[in-house]
């Protein structure tokens, strides 16, 4: 039997692939429960390869080191199968991933991809880890590869279109990515991704205004499930710099602080410092977060998650929890893995650079945290996430009494990047700077 595309599906009979499909398109628009859904495939057809490969995508996908040995038992069963190529070829980038081999996984997938592009699923983990792993260039690259062997009459266009939008957006395409990014929330409204695609121009170029009446605008995102945090976290970044602190607050009082996930957590965690950075009063908040964190606090599994861990345990004061993210840090960077190296080259010194601003050490902070900034994208995340990172170096400096000519040239650049990413920036021409130039630099760094 063969996919909706013309691939063929090892083991599927005819009650399988209904489901399977189903799934495959839950997982394309980060909607519904995919994870249902492929197992109701696989209790009809057990033999299908590609089932248990996209369950145990579904569960590496999630970044939390509790999911590993699901994705290894999914990965058994589907190896013990008679299977073709491209299929091997998900297993082999699978245990790849359950090795905590990221960047061999992509290449994996890239090499799938070139041979299959109309796999939306090889192109969609590969897209996943690109983005787990900073690769910015591959998080675009990689589906216009593909791009020529799609067309609107294919199943899954939409995801693709999206998927395009997310990597021209991370590599500074604006325009291209919004455009995208809108079209294909036309084809498939319930498609999130693509949603966070336009979320995340809107949010790069500052445009406020834009942002809230887009994220607020759009129903399919809120009905989807897998996304809802963290496009409910874009929505809470444009009500805090558009000075609306209670709204950001009662989006984490809703749905960003209801999230279990690990990557659901990272947004808690970054909403509730950009808060307090803003000079929120966000009461006992940390408190309950560190709580939902703790079973993740000796997981050592993925650097980007271990810092936000660290966030909630050092402003919640839990010494406990955060010596735990430190043991464990220091497990993964003697391994012989990737997030050994997202450890020692970011996570650690960020985690350290954290604590001591959480318990006003400013000077340290900014001591750990500069020179981290240029290569920050090698832990992951995006840049819109990423950018807490430069937001508390920032605020660091400025409470440094030391580091004030920093603190001032920080501004200057903050401002330069925001006009450039606006498509506003304009060079004096003649004269010279004056100390209002700075102060007026300030200002809109402050007001952005």
């Amino acid at each position: 039997m063969k996919d909706s595309v013309g691939y063929a599906l090892s083991g599927c009979d005819a009650r399988a692939i209904d489901p399977y499909e189903q799934a495959v398109h839950a997982f394309r628009c980060l909607a519904g429960d995919p994870v249902a859904l492929v197992d109701a495939a696989l209790s009809a057809s057990p033999e299908l390869v590609m089932g248990h490969a996209l369950r145990a995508w579904l569960y590496l996908l999630s970044t939390e080191a509790a999911a590993v040995e699901v994705a290894r038992a999914s990965l058994a069963a589907a190896r013990a199968l008679p299977h073709d190529r491209r299929e091997g070829l998900h297993l082999l980038a699978i245990e790849r991933l359950c090795a905590g081999r990221w960047h061999d996984a992509a290449r994996v997938l890239e090499d799938l991809s070139a041979e299959w592009p109309l796999d939306a699923l090889a192109l969609q983990a590969g897209q996943q880890i690109d983005f787990f792993v900073g690769d910015s260039r591959m998080l675009r690259d990689r589906i216009a590869r593909a791009l020529p062997a799609w067309s609107p009459a294919v199943p899954g266009w939409h995801a693709v279109l999206g998927m395009y939008a997310f990597g021209l957006e991370e590599t500074g395409d604006y325009a291209s990515a919004e455009r995208l990014g809108r079209r294909a929330v036309e084809l498939e409204p319930r498609d999130a991704w693509a949603q966070h695609a336009v979320a995340h121009v809107l949010e790069m170029q500052e445009r406020r205004d834009e942002g809230v009446d887009w994220m607020l605008g759009q129903s399919g995102w809120r009905d989807c499930g897998l996304l809802l945090v963290h496009n409910s976290w874009h929505l809470a970044l444009h009500h805090l710099a558009r000075g609306e602190a209670d709204r950001a607050l009662a989006l984490y009082d809703g749905p960003v602080g209801a999230g279990s996930a690990a990557i659901e957590l990272v947004d808690a965690s970054s909403l509730l410092w950009r808060l307090e950075l803003a000079g929120v009063d966000v009461g006992d908040r940390w408190g309950s977060l560190a709580a939902r964190w703790a079973p993740h606090a000796g997981a050592g599994h993925y650097a980007f998650n271990d810092l936000h861990a660290a966030m909630a345990f050092a402003r919640a004061g839990r010494e406990d929890l955060l010596e735990a993210v430190r043991e464990a840090q220091a497990e993964a960077a003697g391994r012989d893995d990737d997030n050994a190296g997202f450890t020692r080259d970011v996570g650690a010194p960020a985690t350290e650079a954290f604590a001591a601003f959480a318990r006003g050490d400013a000077a340290r902070a900014v001591s750990l945290l500069r020179p981290i900034r240029s290569r920050a994208h090698r832990f992951g995340g995006s840049h819109a996430q990423r950018a807490v990172l430069d937001l508390t170096l920032l605020a660091a400096a400025r409470r440094s009494p030391e580091h004030r000519a920093l603190a001032r040239a920080l501004e200057a650049e903050s401002s330069a990047m925001g006009d450039l990413r606006r498509g506003t920036l304009a060079l004096r021409t003649s004269g010279t700077s004056r100390p209002s130039d700075a102060r007026a630099a300030s200002a809109r760094a402050d007001a952005a």
